[in-house]
């Protein structure tokens, strides 16, 4: 049986690919959260990598949830209200869990149809990059559903408060272009391209300090959340371990002698 989530790396940048064509790349059940744990735990531990790409094989970057599982209420969905709230909790909620605090800088790579949790998973990366042939919906609500997973709590983060009302109150879903005019993506470029894009991007995140690069990425969740005053102080914390580092002073060098 194959790997649910593979990597491959690329100098100091990881690609992430969803590894399931065939459901379009539901990521619902606990073989690909388990999986999908095992790969972020090596990628924080692992100090070479400087950023991670995250995209799906096929033609879709990721369904979300297994529709024919929820039919059969089987795995996660099984059982009473409970014991489906404690599947929630247990298996799909772990993914924004770990994924959202890793301390690399993270870029979606959307290929194609991001539905659901699918478009969920985008919403919890750094950076979006979109294919022409990519869609975003929350189409939970046309399920019966809500959103199971965070996106209630992401989305307005992404797109404002209307936007992300009118995806999640209608379902519809929106095209790469939509998605770019609404801040959602950050460019739409070839889907021939797009991988090569992405990874050339977290190349470009690289040239940077890596021990500076995951303070700053996580001083920037921390401002999503925390008061001024608090995020203040983190700040100025974080900002005096980085003048005590070497590369610090190396960037100073090489920055000085540039200019002369």
């Amino acid at each position: 049986m194959e790997d649910p989530i593979t990597m491959t790396r690329h100098g100091p940048v990881g690609v992430l690919t969803i590894n399931r064509p065939e459901s379009r790349n539901d990521i619902s059940d606990v073989a690909f959260v388990e999986a999908f744990e095992a790969l972020c735990a090596a990628i924080s531990r692992d100090e070479e990598l400087a950023a991670i790409v995250i995209t799906g094989a096929g033609k879709a970057f990721s369904s979300g949830g297994n529709i024919k599982m929820m039919q059969r209420r089987e795995g996660m969905f099984a059982g009473d209200p409970a014991a489906v709230r404690e599947g929630y909790r247990s298996v799909i909620q772990r993914i924004p869990r770990f994924f959202f605090e890793l301390e690399l800088p993270t870029i979606a790579a959307v290929n194609g149809p991001a539905i659901g949790a699918g478009c969920d998973l985008a919403l919890m990366c750094d950076i979006r990059l979109a294919s022409e042939k990519a869609s975003f919906a929350e189409s939970f609500l046309r399920a019966g559903l809500i959103p199971g997973d965070g996106g209630a709590w992401l989305l307005p983060r992404v797109v404002g408060l209307s936007r992300a009302n009118e995806m999640i109150f209608t379902g519809d879903a929106i095209d790469a272009q939509t998605a770019l005019a609404w801040g959602m993506v950050s460019r739409v470029v070839p889907a021939d391209e797009l991988v090569d894009q992405a990874i050339a991007l977290g190349h470009r995140i690289a040239q940077n300090v890596p021990r500076t690069l995951r303070l700053a990425k996580r001083l920037i969740r921390d401002g999503m959340s925390s008061k001024l005053d608090a995020h203040l102080e983190l700040s100025a914390a974080f900002q005096a371990l980085c003048h005590h580092m070497p590369e610090h002073e190396a960037s100073l060098d090489a920055l000085l002698n540039r200019k002369s």
